[in-house]
């Protein structure tokens, strides 16, 4: 198999050769959910929350509040580590309680033995009071860095929800995370599902990534709900004797492929979307590079002085290919989005690729709720961008 049509049916498996509504409802949410069957969470907020971007990349403008609503308070989803911090569909749950149990947190042992009780004392209180923040325990510990830090409440309340003792009930406008009991957050009829063992688990899992992917690599379907790679590579070989996934190869890729069976094989993706770091097309990076040869790093963390592009920076999705990156933050008090930094891949048509662009920062913008975009000078396409906005 040729790498264009390999793109093509990888994007396709993550939606983005569906039709965009003119008017986003539930329904659309659980389409998307249906194709990248997980959606990850992070709270940085330099543009707006990640998982609004992967939503609107792939539906054009909705109400983020809806989304949110939906996402935790309507009982069809949950959230939990299945890819990092992560929402999944609600009846995933039975694969994922073998990663219950699996933790062995330092900070919640050390809590248990200098405090005994402690962390016991807290699931009381959740089960007595209902849905509680870390602010709203009685004895939530004292502060020890930003935000809510690490004070005690925090860790018990992270320890009992590793251990599925807990569920996040919902998450504030504010990214404040809630905690109930596991019986108030999911419907019966999903507490009622038998829990898998680790080893089926892993089989469903997958496959789950094997149909969101589309097609990949053994690393880029074991990446997908973070299964190790000894215990992925047996698997992989099952299901290809089970008729479940298709070994192919893709050209240049230099190692086997599974192909799910139901994939579609588009001939054209018509796609024009600014993608969140914690998109599942660009989460695992070397996936990315396999795919688009576009070499892609978060540099967050990296001081400003070394930053090659920029600090929150978005691929730039166009047809089947990406084609550019931007690295952007909202400003609120301004009402402007500010790209800061523009750069092109080499080899691309500035020209070509500057309007449509131009349209997905002024679709983001809107969604934002800010007035307008502004282009600063620095990177190779700042100049054309100019130009159309």
């Amino acid at each position: 198999m040729n790498p264009s049509a390999a793109r093509r049916i990888a994007l396709g498996a993550q939606g983005f050769n569906d039709a965009k509504p003119a008017k986003v409802t539930e329904r659309h949410f659980r389409r998307v959910m249906d194709r990248m069957k997980i959606l990850q969470l992070d709270s940085v907020n330099v543009i707006t929350r990640s998982h609004f971007l992967p939503v609107l990349a792939r539906l054009g403008l909705y109400d983020p509040d809806r989304l949110d609503k939906w996402l935790w308070r309507s009982g069809e989803n949950m959230e939990y580590l299945s890819h990092e911090a992560s929402i999944t569909s609600a009846s995933l749950r039975p694969l994922l309680v073998h990663r219950f149990h699996r933790s062995a947190w330092r900070r919640a042992e050390d809590l248990r033995r200098d405090e005994p009780g402690y962390i016991e004392s807290v699931l009381e209180e959740i089960t007595e009071r209902g849905a509680l923040s870390v602010s709203d325990l009685a004895d939530p510990g004292k502060r020890d860095g930003p935000w809510w830090g690490n004070p005690k409440g925090k860790t018990a309340l992270v320890s009992l929800y590793s251990a599925g003792d807990i569920a996040i009930a919902n998450r504030t406008q504010n990214f404040l995370t809630q905690y109930d009991l596991p019986e108030r957050v999911h419907p019966p009829e999903v507490m009622a599902l038998a829990p898998l063992s680790r080893e089926e688990a892993q089989r469903e899992m997958l496959l789950l990534g094997a149909e969101a992917h589309g097609i990949g690599t053994a690393t880029d379907l074991a990446d997908y709900f973070r299964i190790r790679m000894p215990a992925a590579r047996p698997l992989l070989q099952e299901l290809v004797e089970d008729g479940l996934l298709v070994q192919t190869e893709v050209k240049g890729w230099g190692e086997p492929t599974y192909l799910h069976p139901k994939a579609k094989r588009p001939r054209k993706i018509d796609a024009c979307a600014l993608l969140s770091p914690f998109d599942p097309v660009v989460w695992f990076r070397p996936r990315a590079e396999r795919l688009f040869g576009f070499h892609y790093r978060i540099e967050i963390y990296v001081p400003e002085a070394k930053r090659v592009h920029g600090y929150y920076v978005l691929p730039f999705l166009l047809g089947d290919e990406l084609v550019g990156r931007v690295d952007l933050k909202a400003d609120r008090k301004a009402s402007v989005l500010i790209a800061k930094a523009t750069f092109a891949e080499a080899g691309q048509d500035h020209q070509r690729i500057a309007p449509p662009l131009a349209e997905a920062l002024t679709e983001l913008a809107s969604f934002l709720g800010l007035d307008s975009v502004s282009v600063l000078p620095r990177g190779d396409l700042a100049p054309a961008l100019s130009g159309h906005l």
